[in-house]
């Protein structure tokens, strides 16, 4: 174990870090590609991305070059001026969304900023004070903000933090909890098209549609949040474009910048209409280190075609953990490169814990689920090493 001056790196974490955080397993060194090395010099496959963060791997030159290039010109100008990056990475996502001329970009920090934003923006959709519910999903996950902490669907993170935010209600993920709920008092429904941290959960079959049709007949936003499912992590650029639906705003983060911190909401149509000047606002956000780094991450997704790549990885893993049928594995949901693993027994933890020892990163989100989530780069080899390494871990648990 490698020795610091202030001893093991462990004890340093865990005399320096807020308890709010768990001592990691491992201290990672460098990354290339789909590959991290920790301070030991152990190699590890990544197949979580830094939780769907990473989509152009580690290390990779576009990255690399915006970064280097932007920082010598400017970091930070604050929000009382434009910059060019900041400008064509609005453009690209009103592209790339689908939003057009009538869409509109606010930029944060992370998902969770993302999702306040979108929180504001449903308050906003009050119809004189007449709307004053906000519906969102059991066992769903929007952030660790108070505002974003309101919208998570899981009581166990918002019962030390009592009171929440008034107003939101959560529903089943079923389609008659869905019509019992909605009404002419409802301002927004946020969803997550794909439960990504509640082990990678498919909404039922033709509830987006649902939702959709709905919200509009009552009058109410339909919000989704694609920080997890977003960036063309399953297939698409965003999840929601699979569907016959266009929203009235999204959320997006995580993959947008390929690990630069950076979260954005995206309006539609009218939706782009409810904030005024003053209303909102931050001080990093849309600083023009984040939004070049950010909009080169979406341009080489674009040029290498990493969107298709996606969709055909994601089936080719698929087909990989369905082909080793063991007694432990019971479904494999996702879409694209976001993938769940549903087991039969709750060894989800062990299972998580022997693929590190082996070398593969993966995610076990709750006790049966297994999430992966590499980055868009994945290619034949990884895998082919990803099949090698899960395989044996499972027969060595069966």
């Amino acid at each position: 174990m490698i020795q610091t001056p202030g001893g093991t790196w462990q004890r340093r974490f865990g005399d320096s870090l807020m308890g709010s955080l768990s001592t990691p397993k491992v201290m990672l060194e460098r990354g290339e590609g789909c590959q991290v090395w920790d301070v030991d010099g152990k190699r590890y496959l990544d197949f979580l991305a830094g939780i769907a963060v990473n989509a152009l791997g580690h290390a990779h030159p576009a990255l690399v070059s915006a970064i280097s290039e932007q920082a010598a010109k400017l970091v930070h100008v604050s929000n009382y001026f434009a910059t060019e990056p900041q400008l064509a990475l609005a453009e690209r996502l009103k592209r790339i969304t689908g939003a057009g001329d009538r869409g509109r970009v606010y930029f944060g920090n992370s998902g969770a900023e993302a999702n306040e934003a979108a929180f504001k923006l449903a308050r906003l959709n009050s119809d004189g004070g007449r709307r004053t519910r906000i519906l969102a999903l059991t066992n769903s996950f929007h952030g660790r903000t108070m505002g974003a902490l309101a919208l998570t669907g899981k009581a166990a993170l918002r019962e030390p933090f009592l009171p929440m935010v008034e107003g939101v209600e959560h529903i089943d993920s079923t389609i008659d909890a869905l019509e019992y709920a909605m009404g002419d008092d409802v301002a927004a429904l946020i969803v997550e098209p794909i439960k990504g941290e509640a082990g990678v959960l498919d909404l039922p079959h033709g509830y987006l549609e649902l939702a959709r049709e709905l919200t509009e007949e009552h009058g109410a936003l339909l919000i989704l949040d694609e920080i997890q499912t977003g960036v063309g992590r399953t297939g698409s650029w965003f999840t929601f474009q699979q569907f016959d639906i266009v929203p009235d705003a999204i959320t997006v983060a995580k993959g947008i910048a390929g690990g630069v911190p950076i979260g954005a909401l995206v309006t539609f149509g009218d939706a782009s209409d409810l904030f005024e000047a003053g209303q909102h606002g931050s001080t990093f956000g849309g600083n023009p280190l984040a939004t070049a780094a950010a909009d080169a991450v979406l341009a080489e997704i674009e040029r290498s075609g990493l969107v298709l790549n996606a969709l055909v990885r994601g089936d080719q893993i698929r087909a990989a953990v369905e082909s080793m049928e063991s007694p432990l594995v019971d479904e494999v949901r996702g879409r694209g490169l976001l993938i769940g693993i549903g087991l039969t027994q709750p060894v989800a933890a062990e299972v998580s814990a022997r693929c590190l020892e082996a070398g593969l990163i993966v995610n076990a989100p709750n006790d049966s689920s297994i999430r992966i989530a590499p980055p868009l780069v994945v290619g034949d080899a990884e895998v082919d090493e990803f099949t090698a390494i899960f395989s044996t871990v499972l027969k060595g648990l069966s």
